[in-house]
């Protein structure tokens, strides 16, 4: 069908062809006056008096100061936006949306020993949570036992300390590991750590079948954001994709990946860079396991996401849809997914830390209000809140019960639940999300030019353009461009903070050394040395992990054991310094 802007009338021979118009041909043949009424009104907006602030997004990108029909001019809906529970899934992926069922009330805990955290668990389960997210401590997220050097001083102190099958027993007694969905942030050691999970519920007679959660185990973000790495990037991709291929045979509601946006974007990185980072990474993985034989329609389903929801709130809902419909596209038409529910993206959202002050902390219980909306809206499957006192310390009980209520009111309160994708149609939402995608697409092939995700965090890329990123958001606000109230503007001075504070005791880690001394006198230590001989030959062969680690984990052998005997065969990761 030709068209000109001069037309006065349009002709079809049906309704489906109504349908199929552009939205700029049927805004030309609703009303041919519009374009002429469009452009009369930005005349009279750039005459007009303005407050000054800076009309960007927290990304930097330039707002218009209305959004109107033409601005979404080349989009289709049948093709673009649809029909949630339908390809591309920009609207969703459930028809029904949270009618159907409301996402998983996480919140994120760990801290002390696995007794202090089971006493939290037992906590927030009896409040109305209905999944349990586990935090790990530093020594742990590194791979080192509790009695390890560096260690020392950081056990239990920003996560729950776990380094053998005891502590993990401990950390979910009483706790019915296939009636509950589990959240574990854990990357490079994921693995040794999933196996004492695993090791855990067989001594429970619980079938592998039956256990439901998620590992974070994105190690690519590692190296691009967080730095909480131990192997080079090569053999830790191979230890995800043996988890990946163990997963989908004998766990099979287990996501063995999580690929995690949310700490990219902790880092400084836009919102877009994010979105197109967290998609790359996520495209690694399959492609690992594609070559590594898998069909893809066998692991897909299970691979999940994680997005960080940021202060911008429609920039972030765009960016919740713009990441659905690219994921659908590219696993359809790229990696020839035949399963819809491989085209599905399934994400758990946390709201952003990064933006939580320790200037009047009780305003972070509004931001982290408009933040879960925000990822609601967007259509998440789990989200977490952050409490009002992260900056200071760990959650305090009062602060995580604050936090889990602020879910609970947006669920069933608020009436945002009623219909599905509610700014779906919005010229705004539907403007961003269109340019997301745009722009996504643009890094992608920028990572394509480099060679890859991998060669390009071996050549700095992500991270001299997350540091680029943070660089500039940090000068408007030192140039008050941009204002976090509290903190460069609407400052209190000689503010006095009055809300209770956790704090870790010193016993925690006197603790967790005795226990540690107490499993090591007590085991089989021929057991213990025919688990090492066998990782190490696993590791060096390129059998699967996983087993291996399942029996280890049995014979009691530390997580710094076994991360240790992989050591010898992969060898540690220095980053190269960009500048």
């Amino acid at each position: 069908m030709s068209l000109t802007e001069d037309s006065a009338e349009l002709k079809f021979k049906s309704s489906n062809d109504l349908i199929s118009l552009s939205n700029k041909e049927r805004i030309i043949m609703l009303d041919k006056k519009y374009l002429e009424k469009r452009a009369e009104f930005d005349e009279k907006v750039k005459s007009m008096k303005t407050t000054g602030m800076k009309f960007t997004t927290v990304s930097g990108e330039k707002i218009e100061p209305l959004y109107a029909p033409d601005d979404i001019e080349n989009i289709n809906f049948l093709n673009d936006i649809g029909f949630p529970g339908e390809y591309p899934y920009t609207r969703g992926i459930h028809p029904n949306g949270y009618r159907g069922k409301i996402w998983t009330m996480r919140q994120f805990a760990g801290f002390g020993t696995p007794e202090d955290t089971n006493e939290r668990y037992h906590y927030l389960l009896s409040h109305g949570q209905t999944g349990l997210s586990v935090a790990y401590d530093l020594p742990t997220l590194m791979g080192w036992d509790a009695d390890a050097p560096l260690s020392e001083g950081e056990v239990g102190m920003c996560g729950v300390a776990v380094s053998s099958i005891e502590d993990m027993g401990i950390l979910f007694d009483k706790i019915p590991l296939d009636k509950v969905s589990t959240s574990m942030t854990i990357n490079s050691p994921a693995a040794m750590i999933f196996a004492m999970y695993l090791a855990v519920a067989r001594d429970r007679n619980i079938d592998f079948k039956e256990l439901r959660g998620t590992l974070q185990n994105d190690i690519l973000k590692e190296y691009i954001a967080q730095k909480e790495y131990i192997y080079p990037p090569r053999p830790s991709m191979r230890i995800i994709t043996d988890m990946i291929e163990y997963c989908t045979n004998e766990v099979p509601q287990w996501n063995p990946v999580s690929v995690s946006g949310y700490h990219i974007r902790e880092a400084g990185s836009t919102a877009v860079q994010e979105l197109a980072y967290t998609l790359a990474d996520g495209f690694a993985y399959i492609e690992a396991c594609i070559e590594r034989g898998l069909d893809v329609d066998t692991f897909a389903p299970r691979i999940s996401y994680f997005f960080n929801s940021h202060l911008d709130f429609f920039e972030e809902i765009a960016k919740y849809r713009a990441a659905r419909r690219i994921f659908a596209k590219r696993m359809k038409e790229k990696y020839g997914a035949k399963n819809p529910r491989s085209w599905w993206m399934r994400f758990h959202t946390q709201t952003a830390g990064c933006t939580l002050t320790a200037q009047q902390p009780e305003n972070n219980i509004v931001r982290t209000a408009f933040q879960a909306l925000a990822g609601v809206l967007g259509g998440t499957q789990s989200l977490h809140t952050n409490s009002m006192d992260e900056t200071l310390a760990l959650p305090s009980e009062k602060a995580v019960k604050i936090a889990l209520r602020t879910q609970q009111i947006i669920a069933y309160e608020t009436g945002v639940i009623n219909t599905v994708d509610p700014l779906g149609g919005s010229y705004y939402v539907e403007a961003l999300t269109d340019k997301m995608e745009r722009e996504a697409n643009k890094i992608f092939d920028q990572i394509d030019a480099i060679g890859g995700v991998i060669p390009a965090i071996e050549a700095g890329y992500f991270q001299k353009e997350i540091a680029d990123a943070a660089y500039r958001y940090q000068r408007e606000v030192e140039s008050k461009e941009k204002f976090i109230v509290g903190v460069n503007e609407f400052i209190e001075q000689d503010e006095k903070i009055e809300i209770p504070i956790l704090t870790i005791s010193p016993e925690v880690e006197i603790a967790q050394k005795k226990r540690l001394a107490a499993l090591k006198q007590c085991r089989s230590q021929q057991d213990v040395d025919e688990s090492l001989a066998e990782i190490l030959a696993a590791g060096e062969n390129g059998n699967n992990l996983m087993p291996i680690f399942v029996k280890a984990a049995h014979n009691k052998v530390t997580l710094g054991e076994m991360v240790g005997e992989l050591k010898k065969v992969f060898g540690t990761y220095e980053e190269v310094a960009v500048f």
